[in-house]
């Protein structure tokens, strides 16, 4: 199994990074602040106004060190990495497998089913847990609503049909939200806004998935495969379909469970956050917040449903990604989903 390496958040702004001998250098107004030795690093995720020397670039590159630039609400700009290194035989067979409707339609089944199974589990999870009737009530009942949508899946023969099964059950999970978010402070999701996210339950959901899809997208090419070239997801220019489509089974049981989490504990303010406009992104102390909670989450243990084996969290998006390999090489007979209870 692969081993886990660290992700480098630079989220102090005019930061400037370099390498010297092995190692990847932090110097903030002319003073060195930190050393990373290379052999730890698997990605740099840089927020708002940074710079790098033109050298760390190509040894970043050398070293197959994947580098993100955000802005400074968190918001996708770019990505740098080295040479393509995948196998192109399965690059092949991944191509080739988006023209059979047959393959198409028993994987987007199977991820469809996996992200339904978790956020029903996630609804189920808050019920068990809740100390108000009306809201536990919902909760199954929104739980119910899933399984029965999850049903339909059976009778669906192409992806576009599947696609409508899953918007009704993103509409079911996410309309019983707010049900799971404590009273004890004033944060409401009411419902799912994205660009841009209206409230602060929306501003941290999507900061997280886009640290999600950063992964997802790292795991993919790792194993060699695109992560443009989707399923589920429509293709479009820029757009990492296939990262995308692995993401959906991840959300509610890695990123929805994490935010809720974060809110119901108190590890928010409304100092950490921001309006620009109509929009509400975190700030640069709720960022900091997010990332340290989310990298110490990335290091827990967990038994992988279908591997039987203990993994860290945070080697979950690699592992789908090395099935869904072993799919294509026809190791296996079908796609399994990440289900977590």
């Amino acid at each position: 199994m692969k081993h886990m390496l660290e992700t480098m958040y630079i989220m102090t702004p005019d930061s400037y990074l370099f390498h010297r001998n092995d190692n990847i250098c932090i110097s903030f107004g002319g003073d060195e602040k930190a050393s990373v030795p290379v052999n730890r690093v698997e990605s740099i995720v840089f927020f708002g106004k940074n710079s790098v020397s033109t050298s760390l670039l190509s040894f970043c590159s050398r070293y197959d060190i994947t580098m993100v630039f955000l802005d400074m609400y968190g918001r996708f700009c770019s990505r740098v990495c080295g040479p393509v290194s995948g196998n192109v035989l399965l690059r092949k067979k991944q191509y080739q497998a988006m023209d059979d409707q047959t393959f198409s339609c028993r994987l987007v089944r199977n991820i469809l089913y996996g992200k339904i199974y978790n956020g029903k589990n996630v609804l189920m999870r808050h019920a068990r847990t809740s100390k108000e009737s009306e809201k536990e009530e919902n909760l199954y009942r929104g739980a119910e609503i899933l399984s029965n949508i999850a049903r339909r899946l059976d009778e669906c023969q192409t992806v576009e049909s599947m696609r409508g099964v899953e918007g009704a059950a993103a509409t079911a999970y996410f309309s019983r939200f707010d049900d799971m978010l404590s009273r004890n402070h004033e944060f409401r999701f009411e419902n799912r806004s994205r660009r841009p996210p209206q409230n602060e339950v929306n501003a941290v959901m999507s900061f997280v998935y886009t640290q999600l899809t950063h992964d997802m997208c790292s795991a993919l090419e790792t194993v060699g495969l695109d992560p443009a070239a989707g399923y589920l997801h429509m293709l479009r220019p820029g757009r990492p379909s296939l990262a995308l489509d692995l993401m959906e089974e991840l959300r509610a049981p890695l990123c929805d469970r994490f935010v809720l989490s974060l809110f119901n504990k108190g590890q928010l303010s409304e100092k950490d956050f921001e309006t620009d406009c109509d929009a509400v992104y975190l700030n640069e102390k709720g960022r900091r917040t997010v990332i340290n909670v989310w990298r110490a989450r990335k290091q827990e243990q967990i038994l992988h449903p279908f591997l039987k084996e203990k993994i860290p969290i945070g080697l979950i998006p690699y592992t789908q990604a090395m099935l869904f390999a072993r799919v294509l090489r026809k190791d296996l007979d079908c796609y399994p989903p990440f289900v977590w209870r």
